[in-house]
């Protein structure tokens, strides 16, 4: 403390503690050299491939030693990756470890998204809904969206029954356009597949909120401030909000006090405190949401341990 002009400043009571040295920050641990070239040489050879897949169906002329020299590149590819997963997993790594150390984080992403699509067509011929095992109420939510998704479904027929008459006379263009096509409708019939097979559930203390494959948020109702039955047909994107439509509507508002993480699709984090979502039977939700709400936040807060006797 500095003096002041012709008073003497003022010595401190307490004895000065001696400054802690900073501990120097430990580094992240660094992608070992062998992976960042291995992800170097699948960033070449995969758009390499698709280059000449293309320029194949367009009816061009490869040469016999560009066709060879990918091919080979696509084999050394291949084992590099063999020999790198051997040689994680002798280090210990988890088959699910190894697998987010090979491939980017957003291909995983992509291919865990198509991965359960697909599978949710199982479970919707099958009539075997995910997650719904040991819950107290379950609400379905694809009822309003069936005749829309059907309609989608019903064009990419229509669409790759007229692409097979046009390309008809070109097989290889042909061949390629029909599978892409034939995978276009069954991704359609799978969204509308993991929306009918994923419903809400209430379970204990948790309400879970999903929509088709990659939306599948846990909302604790001792976090819920209040909830509203409404219809919202418009919804404009805002900080802290999460918007599930079904069929352009949600029927039911959730008002957080603390907010709850909605990660987007490439996993991102997204504090949401307000959530508007539908559900067929809104009102059969919204009246079992009440009671709910009323015994989580009442519930007694376990007891202290006791103090151990002298």
């Amino acid at each position: 403390m500095s003096a002041l002009p012709g008073r003497p400043a003022l010595a401190s009571s307490e004895p000065s503690l001696p400054s802690r040295p900073s501990l120097p920050s430990r580094p992240s641990p660094a992608r070992p050299r062998f992976l960042r070239l291995l992800r170097l040489l699948a960033y070449v050879t995969l758009p390499a491939e698709l280059v000449l897949a293309v320029l194949l169906v367009g009816g061009f002329r490869i040469p016999p030693a560009v066709w060879a020299g990918a091919e080979l590149l696509v084999l050394t590819l291949l084992l590099a990756e063999g020999l790198a997963y051997l040689r994680l997993r002798r280090r210990g790594l988890s088959r699910r470890e190894v697998l987010a150390e090979l491939v980017p984080a957003p291909v995983l992403r992509i291919m865990g998204h198509e991965l359960r699509i697909m599978a949710s067509l199982g479970r919707w011929a099958a009539r075997r809904p995910h997650g719904v095992e040991g819950v107290d109420g379950v609400f379905p939510h694809a009822r309003d969206q069936a005749a829309l998704m059907y309609g989608f479904a019903f064009v990419c027929v229509v669409e790759t029954v007229g692409l097979s008459y046009l390309l008809a006379d070109w097989p290889a263009v042909h061949a390629v356009v029909l599978v892409l096509d034939v995978y276009t409708v069954l991704f359609v019939l799978g969204l509308h597949a993991a929306a009918a097979t994923r419903p809400h559930t209430l379970t204990g203390d948790v309400l879970r909120l999903r929509q088709a494959a990659h939306v599948d948020v846990s909302v604790p109702l001792d976090r819920i401030a209040s909830v509203r039955h409404e219809l919202v047909f418009s919804h404009g994107k805002a900080e802290g909000e999460l918007n599930l439509a079904v069929g352009s509507q949600t029927s039911l508002t959730v008002e957080l006090t603390e907010p709850v993480d909605a990660p987007r699709f490439f996993g991102a984090p997204r504090p949401v405190r307000l959530i508007r979502f539908h559900a067929d039977d809104a009102r059969a939700l919204y009246r079992a949401l009440g009671p709910a709400v009323t015994r989580a936040r009442t519930a007694p807060s376990p007891s202290p341990d006791p103090l151990p006797r002298a």
